[in-house]
């Protein structure tokens, strides 16, 4: 093996084959299975999306009406997963909580994969439908509030909110917030995802493939960028101040949350998107404080990197904390909210990883020290 094989970070390195998503970030766009993000945000549920990304294709109206009741149906969380969220160290983050659930919940389940490539997740959907659950009941908990059973006849997102807040909420909020979860259930290769088929690769349990995944995505580099993007609109305060907060962070060579992507070149889809559903919340809220801010600093920071020849962009997650912030959402929640999004295509990647399996063992490129003489511990 030599150095001209060797990719840091795996990068450009083509790791399999995947007919789950697409994504053109030379003119950014993004696909599941063949079906543009633009086209699911509009006419598609998180439940929708959750059975394109599991079975391949949209669903019919009967598919889809099955598929719903059955997601549904897994929604509540048993009395002893509720006593180890209560129960959890205070200092503990929600993020290590999922994580933690994730691998009660395996253990409590009887897993049909022994030894072989078959599963019965897509049946059983505890991860997809209960990882909700379980956060809005970690942040009732900690409020002194009591465990509000999720109900059947909301989406996956407007459930969500109404177990957060204890009320239904309204119907655009729960649009929205079904949305949002519908923006992020999937995006190829990432980090977290090839966490999740690395895992899978080994024939363990989708329950651990995902728990590995929740774990990748606790990393700040990974999940994390939405909520200190808000922490940064925060921090500029006013529309007004933009401009020289920025010359202050460009000066100190400062990092801007939220801005530009790895993959894409142009304006991050998603983002396109969810900054439409943060002008219609703000303007629901009577509230375009948030939004001001963000899109003063877009303008501005852009120009600047386009005049420095390095334009750049705005990802998903310089908009998406503005909106879960107008959702009454706590800052703690965001990046547990990606992983309640992700755990759909998590399953859908685990699933395909054991169509054709192989298990994962890539090479080193060793650099450590040639053979030495062992000397004996007297001898040192």
């Amino acid at each position: 093996m030599n150095q001209s094989t060797f990719a840091k970070g795996l990068e450009g390195v083509v790791a399999a084959e995947s007919e789950i998503c697409q994504i053109d970030g030379q003119d950014g766009r993004l696909y599941y299975r063949g079906i543009s993000i633009d086209d699911l945000a509009v006419h598609s549920s998180f439940e929708e999306t959750a059975y394109l990304l599991l079975y391949e294709k949209l669903p019919t109206a009967a598919e889809l009406s099955r598929f719903t009741e059955q997601m549904r149906s897994q929604r509540s969380i048993p009395s002893p997963v509720r006593t180890m969220i209560r129960d959890f160290p205070e200092n503990g983050s929600p993020m290590e909580l999922l994580q933690s659930v994730i691998s009660y919940l395996s253990g409590s389940q009887e897993h049909t994969i022994q030894h072989s490539a078959t599963c019965n997740c897509r049946n059983t959907l505890h991860q997809i439908a209960q990882i909700a659950t379980v956060l809005a009941t970690y942040q009732r908990f900690r409020e002194g509030q009591p465990y509000v059973e999720p109900r059947t006849d909301l989406s996956h997102g407007a459930n969500f909110l109404y177990m957060l807040r204890g009320e239904e909420p309204d119907e655009f909020e729960g649009r929205v917030m079904d949305t949002c979860l519908v923006l992020h259930a999937e995006h190829g290769f990432c980090a977290s995802t090839f966490t999740a088929r690395v895992v899978a690769s080994t024939y363990s349990t989708c329950y651990c493939s995902i728990s590995a995944a929740i774990g990748a995505l606790y990393g700040f580099l990974h999940g994390g960028a939405n909520e200190p993007a808000l922490t940064m609109v925060e921090e500029i305060g006013s529309k007004e101040n933009v401009a020289p907060w920025l010359d202050r962070a460009l000066a100190e060579k400062q990092k801007i949350m939220g801005m530009g992507h790895r993959v894409y070149k142009a304006k991050d889809p998603r983002a396109v998107i969810i900054e439409k559903h943060l002008h219609d919340l703000s303007e629901l809220k009577g509230d375009f404080h948030l939004y001001e801010i963000l899109k003063e600093l877009e303008n501005q920071f852009r120009e600047r990197m386009q005049e420095a020849g390095k334009p750049l962009y705005p990802n998903v997650d310089f908009f998406s904390g503005a909106v879960y912030s107008l959702l009454g959402i706590p800052k703690d929640l965001f990046t547990p909210i990606f992983a309640v999004a992700r755990t759909a295509g998590w399953l859908a990647h685990v699933l395909e990883q054991r169509k054709d399996n192989r298990l994962y063992r890539p090479k080193c490129l060793y650099v450590g020290s040639q053979p030495v003489q062992y000397v004996p511990i007297d001898n040192r």
